[in-house]
């Protein structure tokens, strides 16, 4: 199967996870700065979440403008990660509601944890298939891939010393990240280079 379909429900579910997370925003009310301050922590969060989806579907994007066809073990992993994407608005929410409470700030970094390993599930059965070669060639060692999840278990661990060492870990991990990765698009083009 071509991979449009697939590309185009992911785009589409991921938009409805951004408009979701931004209708969680808290609307001050009152007209003034000290209320507009009171939003600050709801925005934090929305904007780091918000990075992770864009994250997310800008490595989807350049994994799928190499891969030309997919199966039902692409479509069934694909689904995998946007189920842990879709959790993202509650455990967003949740977060910012308690203030950055101990058990909701680990469970926002288990969400990202488990969305990481979804996307390295991804690539791995693409890997498995007719564009595994390309895939594989493209990310090379993936030393960010393997990094992220360590990333999001010392922020979990360091939640239980203060959730706010955890949120520092996982904005250097979206940092990492926000840094765009061009593997997919140096392969790309190294590859039209030789043809």
């Amino acid at each position: 199967m071509r991979t449009s379909r697939l590309e185009a429900f992911s785009d589409g579910v991921l938009a409805i996870i951004i408009t979701i997370m931004v209708l969680e925003l808290h609307v001050p009310h009152e007209p003034t700065m000290a209320a507009l301050g009171d939003s600050a922590t709801g925005f934090f969060t929305y904007l780091l979440s918000f990075v992770y989806v864009g994250i997310y579907w800008n490595n989807h994007h350049h994994m799928f403008a190499i891969v030309d066809y997919v199966n039902g073990g692409v479509l069934w992993a694909n689904l995998h990660l946007l189920f842990w994407l879709s959790l993202l608005p509650f455990s967003t929410a949740w977060m910012d509601e308690t203030s950055f409470a101990r058990t909701p700030t680990i469970v926002y970094g288990v969400n990202l944890l488990l969305a990481a390993i979804a996307f390295y599930i991804l690539e791995l059965v693409i890997i498995a298939g007719p564009s595994g070669n390309r895939l594989r060639a493209a990310l090379g060692r993936d030393l960010k891939g393997k990094l992220s999840p360590l990333m999001y278990l010392t922020g979990i661990a360091l939640s239980f010393v203060s959730p706010w060492l955890a949120m520092a870990v996982f904005v250097v991990a979206a940092l990492v990240w926000l840094v765009p990765d061009r593997r997919v698009e140096r392969f790309v083009a190294a590859t039209e280079a030789r043809t």
